[in-house]
């Protein structure tokens, strides 16, 4: 079992799916977590099953496409519950569309929330970290950053900048013993698939080759094992967590 006792977690996005699971797994192997997004009243229902865990929890407004909040909200999380030592940067939006008739607004908005947001996010808990002489950050990606999908150039655009800024975060932070990973989900059953029509899940699922689409509690333990100690040596990886959708 995965110990993390002692450890202070943020998930952003930690509201529902991916996020919330991530966040409840968490807790599980010891952390004290604070759940960000920008639905506060999900996010403190996600902090009340940790807390019936007997962990400490928080829940914290934040959307990631005003700074502003970013910083209040990490700002609260070091005030109320400690010094940020995991960081789980999940909280992602779509605008989905032909790049041919892509609206600049829907382009900038995923832009500014999926990848800006999840920057600043780093920026704000690094000093923390660097104080401690440690830290575990795990950015989510998707299966689609590596692979293309048509109609989410903005989405695919942020999720492939991900996994390069957290290559170039590794790079920079691994002498202060920091780790910085990507998970990369592939058709997992969360509220953002489930508007998916049945026949683009069809189509998702044919190239599945476990032929099954993931849990999110698949992608929770494998952010967790990379927040851990038994992931010391690990760092500016991409774990891909997608059935053997992309190989």
């Amino acid at each position: 079992m995965i110990d993390l006792t002692g450890q202070i977690a943020l998930v952003t996005g930690g509201s529902q799916g991916i996020g919330r699971a991530t966040a409840l797994v968490l807790a599980q192997c010891g952390a004290d977590v604070a759940v960000m997004a920008r639905t506060l009243d999900k996010c403190e229902a996600v902090a009340a099953e940790i807390r019936a865990m007997g962990r400490r929890a928080l829940a914290v407004q934040g959307d990631l496409a005003k700074p502003e909040e970013i910083e209040a909200g990490i700002k609260r999380v070091a005030e109320e519950l400690g010094a940020i030592s995991i960081l789980v940067n999940n909280a992602a939006i779509t605008r989905d569309g032909l790049a041919l008739r892509m609206k600049r607004g829907d382009w900038d908005a995923v832009i500014n929330t999926n990848l800006t947001g999840v920057f600043l996010t780093i920026q704000q808990v690094l000093p923390m970290m660097t104080k401690a002489r440690k830290g575990r950050i795990i950015n989510l990606t998707s299966v689609v950053a590596q692979a293309g999908n048509a109609g989410q150039a903005n989405y695919i655009a942020a999720k492939a900048g991900i996994i390069g800024l957290t290559k170039a975060i590794a790079r920079e932070y691994a002498a202060r013993n920091i780790t910085v990973n990507a998970v990369a989900p592939g058709y997992i059953e969360t509220p953002m698939t489930a508007v998916m029509s049945d026949q683009a899940k069809e189509a998702m699922l044919a190239q599945v080759p476990l032929k099954r689409p993931g849990a999110d509690a698949d992608v929770a333990h494998a952010v967790a094992f990379l927040a851990s100690d038994e992931a010391g040596y690990i760092t500016g990886h991409v774990l891909n967590v997608n059935g053997g959708m992309y190989m």
